[in-house]
């Protein structure tokens, strides 16, 4: 994915199966060299010759999609506002004059790429993203240790839940958001965040859904690159967060990449690359690492610098908010692409 290799994304082994998440930087073996093979790249900028990107037949998030946060552990006020913008920006009301009220690059724009994909009846993803209804569990009632299941279980209880639960709804997705106090199998050595879908059994409904963690106080440089850097990248200095906080600023990277994917491979068998659907590589696994034109390898590509912070962002989003969301595959242009691109 890029040069020095990353783990593509997966469906785990156990269970529940999941999309894995992007890391920015490789497995590395116990000689601490790059473990080839399922960690070698497959990302290439510019090129689709070695990308074999296709469609299963599955459905696709054709209706508009409302995006129900979990918050599960203590989570400041601060950065529950920065998420929230983030999703809102995803599909904003134009301004009373009709035009779009957010300037160039936006996340919108962002979101255009992923609306290409479509389904078996050309129905697009859907170009409206609305942020819908909340649960908070402060207090972490299963624990600030969670299995991958126990993710499954966090948004049962949410839709269970005797008060204020979420709605069941069909075209609702499930944001499992944890705060840096939780521990989640696999979180930072394998994955920083996965999306699939519940299972009957456990939740009741099967229903599109994705986990993220905040990776602040265990591992910035896996999960909030480029806000932190490995130890065994040289030279290389760590960008500022537009919002202020790493772990944050990280995760709405990978909510962007969960939510790319769960638009255009929600039940694991529509967009994906590889013949194995146990080992998908998606629209977003293409593109990691990629937040610029010229990026690959241990370069985000060329990004922009807010005038008055210093902090590094590609778009722009709400409440005159900045992000840095990684881009996605085109599949248009074969290459993965991003509003910020020189050559819009």
């Amino acid at each position: 994915m890029h040069g020095l290799g990353v783990l593509v994304a997966v469906l785990l082994v156990a269970p529940p199966l999941a999309a894995v998440a992007w890391r920015p930087w490789p497995p590395r073996n116990g000689t601490g060299e790059d473990v080839a093979g399922v960690g070698a790249s497959k990302k290439f900028e510019g090129s689709s010759e070695f990308v074999k990107l296709q469609y299963h037949m599955g459905p696709v998030l054709a209706a508009a999609i409302t995006v129900h946060p979990i918050w599960y552990g203590p989570w400041p006020v601060a950065h529950k506002r920065t998420i929230r913008a983030f999703l809102r920006s995803l599909s904003p009301p134009p301004s009373s004059e009709g035009k779009a009220s957010i300037p160039p690059p936006s996340v919108a724009a962002w979101w255009r790429t992923v609306r290409l994909y479509t389904d078996q009846t050309s129905a697009n993803v859907s170009a409206v993203v609305a942020l819908g209804r909340e649960k908070s569990d402060a207090r972490m009632s299963r624990g600030a240790r969670l299995s991958r299941m126990d993710i499954q279980s966090v948004v049962r209880d949410a839709v269970t839940a005797r008060t204020r639960p979420l709605p069941v709804d069909s075209s609702g997705v499930y944001l499992v958001l944890t705060s840096p106090e939780v521990a989640v199998e696999n979180f930072c050595g394998q994955v920083c965040g996965f999306h699939y879908f519940t299972f009957p059994s456990v939740v009741g409904y099967t229903l599109p859904y994705a986990w993220i963690g905040n990776s602040a106080r265990r591992c910035p440089e896996v999960c909030a690159y480029p806000f932190a850097i490995p130890s065994y990248v040289p030279g290389r200095k760590p960008e500022s967060p537009p919002n202020g906080d790493v772990g944050v600023d990280g995760m709405v990277s990978v909510i962007a990449h969960e939510l790319a994917e769960l638009a255009s491979n929600p039940l694991a068998n529509a967009w994906y690359a590889g013949e194995d659907p146990s080992f998908p590589t998606e629209i977003a696994d293409l593109c990691e690492g990629i937040y610029g034109t010229g990026g690959g390898g241990a370069y985000t590509g060329q990004l922009l610098t807010d005038g008055r912070s210093g902090a590094a962002y590609n778009v722009n989003g709400a409440g005159g908010r900045k992000f840095l969301v990684q881009w996605v595959w085109n599949p248009v242009l074969s290459y993965c692409s991003g509003p910020n691109a020189l050559d819009q």
